[in-house]
C-alpha cells in the first residue's frame, strides 16, 4: 500500500510533500516552505501533465537553487505577472521603462507623504487642477509681445507722472530684443539655464561694463516672470538660477565733478531757464530727470526750499531741498516765473544744448557732474551722509560709499559761495509768468 504524504526529495533531502485527496478535499496538495512559511497549492490529478508530481519535482529543483521566484506565494506570483503586464502596457503607450522596484518604491514614497486616507491618484488629480500648462511661444514674439504690454505704463494720464519711464523702458527693450536674437530658433519655454551662461559669455555681452550686465540680467528676470504669468514658462522654472544670473559687484568708478571755478563759467555763460536748472542742479542736487518734471512753483511753494514732489522725484518719494544762500541769489531774478515748468525740452535735446554751453564756456563735460559736485561737497561741509542723503533723495550708504573724501572743506565752501557778480550785464530778468526754455 502506497504511504502518504509522499516526500519529494532532491539530492536525498526532503524540500517538498505530496498530500492525496481525504474527506472534505478531493485534490491532491503539494506543500513546501518558502520564506520560514508553509506554502500549499492544489491539483486535480497526481500524475501527469499539469498534475502534483510533476509540479513538485519542478518545484524541489528551485527550492535547491534558492530562487526568488519560489518564494512567491501562488497570489503573490499571479500580481507579480499582473504588474508587470501593466508596466508593459505604460511602455508601449508612454515609451518610459519602468522596473516594477521602482514604481512600488515611488508609490510608496509618494503615499507615505499624504495625509490620512488621501489616494495617490486624488492628490495628482487635485495637482493638476492647480498646475499651469505651458505654451509653446516664439522668444521673439514673446519678447515684442512683453515691450508692447509694457508701453502703456509709460504713458502719463491725468497728468500725472508715467508708471514707467520711457528712457528705461526703451533701454530694456534693447536688452530683450539683443537677447531674443541670440536665440533666434527658440521658443520661450526651450530656454536653459546653459543658454543663459552661453549669453552672458558671448563676446558682445562680456565687452560691457558690470553695471550693463546687471541691467541685461534685471531685465530678464522682469521678462521671465511675465513669461511665467502668461504660461511660457512653468513657475517651477529655474533660469534665475544661472551661474551667470548672479548679480556683479561693479567696480566703483570714478566720480567726476565740477570745480567751482567751473561752476561759475557754466553758470555766467548761461541763460533763461538754462542757467537756472545749472544752478538747481548743482546748488541743490536735484537728479537731471527730476529737473526737467520741475515747475516753477515747485520752487516758491514752500519758502526756503524746493519741493520736489513725489510724482517728480525718482524715488516717488517727497522732499524737500533747502535753497542756500548761493542759490537763493541765483535764483532771484527769476521770482516772476510762477507758472509752468522750468524747462519744456526732452531730456536728449536739453543735454544736447547744455553740451553746446560746456563747448561755450571751455569746461569739460562731466557725466552727472552738477549732482555729483553737490553731493561731494555738501557732504565734505557737513560731514554727516545722513543729512546729504535727506538733501539728495538718496541712501546714507550711496552718499558715503561714492562721495566721502573727494573734497576738502575749503572746497566745499567755495563751492556754495558761487553766487552772481553784482555788475553782472548778463542776467536776463525774465517777466513773463511762463515756462522758459
Amino acid at each position: 500500500m502506497a504511504k502518504w504524504p509522499k516526500r519529494v526529495k532532491h539530492r536525498n533531502k526532503v524540500l517538498a510533500k505530496i498530500y492525496r485527496p481525504c474527506r472534505g478535499r478531493d485534490s491532491y496538495r503539494v506543500t513546501w516552505y518558502a520564506a520560514n512559511k508553509r506554502q500549499m497549492k492544489s491539483f486535480a490529478t497526481y500524475a501527469g501533465k499539469g498534475g502534483a508530481k510533476e509540479f513538485a519535482e519542478a518545484l524541489v529543483k528551485e527550492l535547491a537553487k534558492n530562487s526568488q521566484a519560489i518564494m512567491l506565494t501562488p497570489a503573490q506570483a499571479t500580481d507579480a505577472l499582473a504588474a508587470f503586464e501593466r508596466l508593459g502596457t505604460f511602455y508601449q503607450t508612454t515609451g518610459r521603462k519602468v522596473s516594477l522596484l521602482a514604481a512600488v518604491s515611488e508609490y510608496c514614497e509618494s503615499s507615505a507623504k499624504l495625509p490620512g486616507q488621501t489616494r495617490l491618484s486624488e492628490a495628482i488629480e487635485g495637482f493638476s487642477r492647480t498646475v499651469a500648462t505651458v505654451k509653446r511661444k516664439d522668444l521673439g514674439a514673446a519678447v515684442e509681445d512683453f515691450i508692447a504690454a509694457e508701453e502703456p505704463r509709460t504713458q502719463s494720464t491725468n497728468g500725472e507722472r508715467a508708471q514707467l519711464s520711457p528712457k528705461y523702458h526703451y533701454n530694456r527693450a534693447i536688452q530683450l530684443r539683443r537677447f531674443a536674437g541670440s536665440f533666434a530658433a527658440y521658443a520661450v519655454s526651450d530656454l536653459g539655464k546653459h543658454d543663459l551662461d552661453s549669453f552672458f559669455g558671448s563676446k558682445l555681452v562680456s565687452a560691457f561694463s558690470s553695471k550693463s550686465r546687471n541691467h541685461h540680467r534685471a531685465a530678464l528676470v522682469q521678462f521671465f516672470s511675465w513669461c511665467v504669468r502668461k504660461d511660457y514658462l512653468s513657475a517651477g522654472n529655474r533660469l534665475n538660477e544661472a551661474d551667470t544670473m548672479r548679480p556683479e559687484h561693479a567696480n566703483t568708478a570714478e566720480v567726476e565733478f565740477y570745480t567751482p571755478k567751473e561752476f561759475r563759467e557754466l553758470l555766467e555763460k548761461g541763460s533763461g531757464a538754462m542757467r537756472a536748472m545749472i544752478a538747481i542742479g548743482g546748488l541743490a542736487g536735484l537728479r537731471t530727470a527730476e529737473l526737467l518734471r520741475l515747475d516753477w512753483a515747485d520752487v516758491w511753494r514752500v519758502r526756503g526750499h524746493i519741493e520736489v514732489t513725489a510724482g517728480k522725484s525718482k524715488t516717488r518719494q517727497r522732499r524737500l531741498v533747502e535753497i542756500c544762500p548761493a542759490l537763493a541769489a541765483w535764483l532771484g531774478k527769476f521770482r516772476e516765473c510762477t507758472t509752468g515748468k522750468l524747462c519744456t525740452l526732452h531730456e536728449i535735446t536739453f543735454q544736447q544744448h547744455f553740451a553746446a554751453l560746456c563747448q561755450k564756456a571751455k569746461v569739460k563735460r562731466k557725466t552727472n557732474g552738477l549732482r555729483h559736485a553737490f553731493c561731494t561737497y555738501h557732504f565734505s561741509l557737513h560731514g554727516n551722509e545722513n543729512l546729504t542723503a535727506q538733501q539728495a533723495g538718496n541712501a546714507p550708504a550711496m552718499i558715503h560709499a561714492h562721495y566721502k573724501g573727494l573734497a576738502t572743506k575749503k572746497e566745499a565752501k567755495a563751492w556754495f559761495a558761487v553766487k552772481p557778480a553784482k555788475a553782472a550785464n548778463n542776467i536776463i530778468r525774465l517777466t513773463q509768468k511762463r515756462a522758459v526754455g
